[in-house]
């Protein structure tokens, strides 16, 4: 049986103000990948991350950091569908926690995430005014 492919994609990020500013390439961030795909294999589910640099989201709240973030799961029919659309609502404001629980949901529940075309707003909690 092949394994289910997941990628976690990260957007090149202008930080138009100093807020929501997150090391992606860091040791810290190295260890999250490493235990999050870990965890995901033993389920068999492959998990890869990689950075795309040709498109740019300017950060100017938590929500378009979380829109800096881009899961693709195949399988499920999701090609590229940010952290956001997934969660919803950020209970914490915590980036890599934010990001397991979408990436959780997307491998274990795609079915309970909302169509693109359902061009939804969603409230991240953050303050934005969205």
């Amino acid at each position: 049986m092949t394994a289910k492919k997941m990628v976690v994609t990260f957007y090149r990020q202008k930080h138009v103000r100093p807020d929501w500013q997150v090391d992606f390439s860091g040791h810290g961030f190295d260890l999250f990948s490493v235990e999050l795909a870990d965890d995901l294999a033993r389920f068999g589910i492959e998990l890869s991350v990689a950075h795309n640099h040709d498109i740019t989201i300017d950060i100017n709240s938590y929500a378009d950091l979380l829109n800096a973030v881009r899961i693709s799961s195949p399988a499920d029919g999701f090609a590229s569908i940010c952290v956001g659309h997934v969660i919803g609502k950020s209970p914490n404001l915590d980036i890599f926690e934010d990001i397991k629980r979408a990436v959780n949901r997307l491998a274990f529940a795609p079915e309970t995430i909302a169509p693109d075309e359902e061009n939804r707003r969603v409230c991240h909690n953050c303050g934005c005014g969205c």
